[in-house]
């Protein structure tokens, strides 16, 4: 039995071979970034690079807050009978948002009102009687006048009836004496009456203490009593109540805040990377979407919350018809200012702080792909930090689908 054997024809190999990678080379060159593709030059639109002096803003978000704020404690242990104001409604210093009730506390006043009174009472009786015991010490007094008096009298006519012979020395001695101890008891008594007045005004003194000190208790107690009416204390209006109707709260218990409308601030997120760069009082432009306001930087916190960090803003002008506590807004804070940046305008596809490829029309009507390296972004302008140059155009319109491409021919 005869056996035959197909033999491999080596020259239909190569063509195979050869044919296949003809077709890879093909492939590859209709992909190739050297390939150049040509697209209608109305469907491309350009902007200009620019070179100048530019303003860095950093772009941040926030909200108006109230530049200040009140918040209503309980003066005392009570209950809540009545609520007048609910949040959101305008409210001036002495518009009452709640009522609160505490008998024991009308009690206190009552009570303390009666013990001032008694004591009142007590300073009126207690200063009579040291009247009668001034007229007294007085009575004294002019009774010890009216015996030297009648002394001195005796002595002169014992005086008399010596000069004649009738009166003894002895009987002018006795009279002598009766005057001097006359003159030292009026002496001792004016001492006495004198210590009396003393010791009387240090007791009236001290009544009076009482009385003060009482009258100061019963002024703390009307005082909590009038407080049981919560006012709001500032022009605004009520952002938050925090309590219910018959809720029992506890002395200094939180009720209720009241925050300024008109007098505002605004709290501001800004970027983590641009925060160190930002001075204090640094321009601010906030964004209400009604206009715009002026402001400034005037705090700037330390701590990075979520890729950003808190700062306040002071408000320099007019508010817009819309700002209010809460409005959430845009705003611009300035960084600094380059005398000679490159910039051009954000388009789409541009991010700052990036590299990216875009395409520049080059002077004979193609596109020439050119890496671009942009820094930060500014009231919608981006700066070039490295691939162009003032005048450069580069292509604005979305070419993404062109991305393979190193270069591109513009039709007429």
């Amino acid at each position: 039995m005869k056996i035959e054997l197909t033999q491999n024809k080596p020259w239909k190999k190569g063509i195979l071979i050869s044919l296949f990678i003809s077709l890879l080379c093909y492939a590859a060159y209709a992909v190739s970034s050297k390939s150049v593709k040509s697209i209608p030059k109305e469907n491309v639109s350009f902007q200009n690079v620019q070179t100048g002096p530019m303003d860095i803003y950093a772009n941040a978000y926030g909200e108006l807050i109230s530049a200040k704020e009140r918040l209503l404690t309980a003066p005392a242990l009570g209950k809540v009978s009545q609520i007048l104001v609910r949040p959101g409604t305008q409210v001036t210093p002495e518009t009452v948002i709640l009522h609160l009730f505490n008998p024991k506390l009308n009690q206190e006043v009552s009570e303390s009102k009666g013990l001032l009174a008694q004591q009142k009472a007590e300073r009126e009786a207690f200063k009579y009687e040291q009247q009668n015991e001034r007229l007294n010490y007085q009575s004294n007094i002019a009774d010890i006048q009216a015996e030297i008096e009648k002394a001195q009298l005796e002595l002169s006519v014992n005086q008399k009836l010596l000069k004649l012979g009738v009166a003894s020395q002895i009987e002018l001695q006795r009279a002598q004496l009766a005057l001097e101890q006359q003159n030292k008891r009026l002496k001792f008594e004016k001492e006495k009456y004198q210590q009396f007045i003393e010791m009387q005004s240090y007791q009236l003194t001290q009544k009076d203490i009482t009385i003060e000190q009482q009258t100061s208790q019963v002024s703390l107690l009307e005082q909590q009593l009038e407080d049981m009416k919560v006012k709001a204390g500032i022009t605004g209006s009520l952002q938050s109540l925090e309590i219910e109707l018959g809720q029992s709260v506890q002395l200094g218990e939180s009720l209720a805040k009241v925050g300024s409308n008109k007098e505002l601030i605004a709290r501001l997120r800004l970027p983590q990377h641009q925060a160190d760069q930002i001075d204090i009082n640094a321009p601010v432009i906030l964004d209400t979407q009604k206009g715009l306001i002026q402001a400034h930087i005037s705090r700037i916190e330390s701590v990075v919350k979520n890729g950003s960090v808190l700062a306040e803003a002071i408000i320099d002008s007019e508010l817009t018809t819309n700002a209010r506590p809460a409005l959430t807004i845009s705003a611009q804070v300035f960084i600094k200012h380059q005398k000679d940046a490159v910039f051009t305008q954000q388009a789409s596809g541009m991010r700052p702080n990036s590299k990216l490829n875009v395409f520049i029309q080059t002077q004979n009507d193609t596109l020439q792909k050119r890496e671009v390296t942009f820094g930060d972004i500014s009231q919608g302008n981006l700066v070039v930090t490295k691939g162009l140059n003032a005048g450069d155009k580069i292509v604005s319109s979305d070419l993404s689908k062109y991305s393979q491409f190193k270069q591109l021919a513009l039709l007429d």
